[in-house]
């Protein structure tokens, strides 16, 4: 191991630089060069990138660094917005700790899991915990999760976790830890409530900032005009055209995604589908067949939209479009990631054509009109 590799020249221990070579990750990306150094320092952060670029390694890497695995304390939380990235994040410590031969213990506390059963995990004291606010805001006021000693609290998915209700359970959990604790919040854009509330809660934060609020250059955005009641058929029809190796399809509704993975299966095409209201076994299950790649194709609400990493997710389909552009951005960042080639597609009907218009002003992309033609893509003027 070279000790002035990339990641040593951030002041990381090589013993982690180790960990990341074991997973093939020798160089790191812009947001991690920026944001590693500070972190470590123990500032108050606002890490705001596209998706892709991997903020997740960003803020784990220098908390990491600085745990003390001899301890029995909690001294990390990391609040994320679905149990599906709670559960990533979790999965990702102990990918890194296993290869690096470290004694720094983690547990993800999400909802849909015995309450019992987590307590039991509890008493093997981990350093650092990935859970939904919920969850862990209910462990904390049943004093079965101490705070006392925790010296870093981390909001990722800012956007979605500091609005409406649920910003109220972010800041009891915030206020449970001790006033000398970091703060770090993530995003892949950046809200004007968001950026308000951030400020109140840490006031002198340090903002890190590659580019968030931007779609990577690597993805082609393209849209048909179709029918509403025609749109299962023409997905069906797009799907077919492309031969996505992964792909991911947006609804609104929960019941469309389960009525809509019916259909793709008639025609013999393997979808598995999420959504809130499904039950953790169920999207356990359902993700991953998709990462297996059992099932080509995962039809979902705006869930998986926000900071899950589905490697090799070649096609995005908006069936049901986003009214917001900043959705937009977060439903076709999950193809494109790291560089990668990849293809948004979004279904129009007539009176949704507008729609085109509006994320190519906010987001400064080019969409491009599409028709079918003998089964292939075919560009309009």
């Amino acid at each position: 191991m070279d000790d002035n590799g990339p990641f040593n020249g951030l002041g990381l221990n090589p013993t982690w630089v180790a960990a990341l070579a074991a997973h093939a990750i020798s160089q790191p990306t812009e947001i991690q060069q920026q944001a590693i150094p500070v972190v470590m320092q123990g500032k108050d952060t606002y890490i705001s990138s596209e998706t892709g670029t991997g903020k997740t390694l960003a803020y784990l890497l220098p908390l990491l660094e600085r745990l003390d695995a001899s301890s029995k304390n909690l001294q990390v939380v990391i609040l994320a917005p679905t149990l599906e990235l709670a559960l990533q994040i979790h999965e990702q410590v102990r990918a890194l700790t296993t290869a690096a031969g470290s004694d720094i213990r983690s547990q993800a506390l999400i909802g849909g899991v015995s309450f019992k059963r987590q307590l039991e995990q509890l008493k093997a004291k981990p350093h650092l915990i990935a859970g939904t606010p919920e969850r862990v805001l209910e462990l904390i006021n049943s004093r079965k999760l101490k705070m006392h000693e925790v010296q870093c609290v981390v909001v990722d998915e800012a956007d979605r976790l500091l609005v409406d209700q649920i910003r109220e359970t972010v800041e009891s959990v915030i206020r449970s830890a001790p006033s000398r604790r970091q703060l770090v919040f993530v995003s892949a854009t950046q809200q004007a409530q968001t950026s308000g509330n951030v400020r109140t809660l840490a006031p002198d934060l340090l903002m890190v900032d590659t580019g968030g609020d931007r779609v990577s250059a690597t993805i082609e955005h393209l849209f048909v005009i179709v029918e509403q009641r025609k749109k299962p058929e023409m997905l069906r029809r797009l799907i077919h055209a492309t031969q996505p190796e992964r792909a991911l399809v947006f609804v609104h509704r929960n019941t469309r995604a389960e009525e809509l993975a019916d259909k793709l299966g008639f025609h013999d095409l393997r979808a598995v589908w999420i959504h809130g209201a499904a039950d953790r076994m169920e999207r356990k299950q359902a993700m991953e067949a998709f990462r297996r790649g059992d099932a080509r194709v995962l039809i979902s609400s705006d869930l998986s939209a926000r900071g899950l990493d589905l490697p090799g997710v070649t096609h995005v389909f908006n069936l049901d479009p986003p009214t917001q552009s900043q959705d937009y951005l977060h439903r076709a960042g999950r193809t494109g990631r790291a560089g990668a080639a990849g293809c948004s597609i979004l279904l129009l009907d007539p009176q949704e054509q507008r729609l085109a218009s509006r994320y190519s002003r906010d987001l400064g992309i080019e969409l491009h009109a599409v028709r079918l033609a003998s089964g292939a893509l075919v560009r309009q003027a």
